[in-house]
């Protein structure tokens, strides 16, 4: 009784008018006819993915997109934005890309030539955010927090890495006292007491042979998710399912003994073995750890890709005629041991669906980044999810994960594949882990599912309130 009548208290906070303040506790002065009537202005406000696309994901320095640069990996799907939605690119607020490796202050200037590659006018700002592997899915919450705060009305979330160009090392050196404290009278190792600190710069790779020794996961287990994460990956590539999601790339290919340029049009994933086996699998020695569980076929694999993501006000997309792909509902980032960085996901896939005003058992299909198996296996069996509904078309480890691009890409995968299964997939998260010991999750709503809510006013018995939840961020 408690629980509905919570979800009742979100029903009502969601359908009030915008004009009032939300933390403004009317709720025992509104009436389901009230909520009827305010119900149309309210999903207006909605913040709501209109459009999403991604490239190809290709392998770091061996792939598709080896000799390709950063910004003309952004703009092909900047591009594809505009074209596909026939948006006027003036009427965008703000384009925020997530990109982790590369300098700041370049990368942001790469992002700005991209856009001017687009299409886009010198009137349409640009910013990065680095969030490291959840930066794509950072830039998709920072667009729709501020379409939410009435900044603007329209944005793009992106994701942009390109794994080739920009490594993986620390650049300059490490602060020493990480490491050594100097008194007066003796030298201590501050690590006994910042222990947190040194974690940070653990290679993720030990995180994740501490994750599978911490929550004994199995060699076994891991290579059974790499080998299903692929066979997956294969079926959805080989039936066409990511066709609506792929913007192909027109770019060239370097021969690095004679130099000579070939162009080339990249428009399929390149790091998917449809033929991985466990005996392959169990030929590999681990990469971290004498006897360790973490290989380089149980881990996701280093790419190079760009993916953007399309919102703005439902009103907005109502007015221009553009069919609704997905409804923004919520965002969450928690903070976990730097250790076991992977089990991020755990946390944060539990409080974002719970400020959506749902359950666990609600969420129809999850895109949860595979970073490790180690990792993805432990969080899955942590929530007890249902595995026919977990990364169902493939993920990192066959697809591959460029940092900032991952978020964006997974929103892109994820939203498609729900609009493909229709009305019967109404809820979907996208979670990942993040370096340094943090996790963070979305929740999605279908265009068709909250079509229905925005319907509800023309009949009561139309509202589901168990159903409904939050909308704010």
């Amino acid at each position: 009784m408690e629980k509905a009548s919570n979800r009742q208290r979100v029903l009502l906070g969601h359908l009030r008018s915008s004009s009032a303040p939300w933390y403004n506790n009317h709720e025992s002065s509104l009436s389901a006819s009230a909520c009827l009537a305010e119900g149309s202005a309210a999903y207006g406000d909605d913040v709501v993915v209109v459009a999403a696309y991604r490239t190809p994901q290709c392998k770091s320095k061996r792939g598709g997109f080896k000799d390709t640069h950063a910004e003309d990996l952004l703009a092909p799907v900047l591009k594809a934005l505009l074209e596909k939605t026939n948006l006027d690119p003036r009427e965008v607020g703000d384009i925020v890309v997530g990109s982790v490796l590369a300098p700041g202050s370049q990368r942001a200037s790469e992002c700005r030539m991209a856009a001017f590659y687009a299409g886009f006018p010198e009137t349409v700002p640009i910013r990065t955010v680095n969030r490291k592997c959840s930066s794509g899915l950072q830039a998709v919450a920072d667009v729709a927090a501020s379409i939410k705060a009435g900044f603007y009305e329209v944005g793009i979330g992106a994701g942009l890495e390109s794994m080739t160009v920009n490594s993986r090392a620390w650049v300059g050196d490490v602060n020493p006292k990480v490491y050594l404290f100097f008194s007066s009278f003796n030298l201590f190792q501050k690590v006994k007491h910042f222990q947190k600190a040194q974690d940070c710069l653990l290679p993720m790779g030990v995180t994740s042979e501490n994750v599978a020794h911490r929550f004994s996961v199995t060699r076994g287990e891991q290579d059974q998710a790499a080998v299903d994460s692929h066979r997956k990956a294969a079926a959805a590539s080989a039936s066409g399912r990511f066709k609506d999601e792929i913007i192909p790339v027109a770019t060239k290919i370097v021969d690095p003994k004679t130099g000579d340029e070939k162009p080339t049009i990249v428009s399929v994933d390149d790091g998917i073995r449809p033929n991985t086996s466990l005996a392959d699998l169990g030929k590999l020695k681990a990469v971290f750890k004498k006897d360790g569980t973490t290989t380089a076929g149980n881990s996701s694999q280093v790419s190079d890709g760009a993916a953007a993501v399309l919102l703005m006000k439902r009103g907005v997309a109502m007015l221009k005629g553009l069919p609704i792909l997905g409804v923004f509902r919520a965002f969450v980032v928690v903070g976990v041991d730097p250790a076991t960085m992977g089990v991020g996901p755990a946390v944060a896939i539990p409080a974002a669906v719970k400020a959506a005003g749902l359950d666990l058992e609600d969420i129809d299909l999850f895109e949860i980044n595979e970073a490790f198996a180690s990792q993805f296996v432990y969080c899955c069996k942590k929530l007890e999810l249902d595995l026919q509904k977990i990364n169902v078309n493939g993920g990192a480890i066959a697809i591959g994960h460029p940092l900032g691009t991952t978020g964006a890409r997974c929103v892109a995968t994820l939203l498609h594949e729900m609009k493909r299964r229709g009305r019967d997939c109404r809820f979907g998260v996208v979670s990942m882990c993040i370096g340094t010991g943090m996790g963070a999750a979305a929740v999605f709503e279908s265009g068709d599912g909250s079509d229905e809510l925005c319907n509800a006013g023309k009949s009561k018995a139309t509202i589901s309130y168990p159903r409904i939840h939050d909308s704010r961020i």
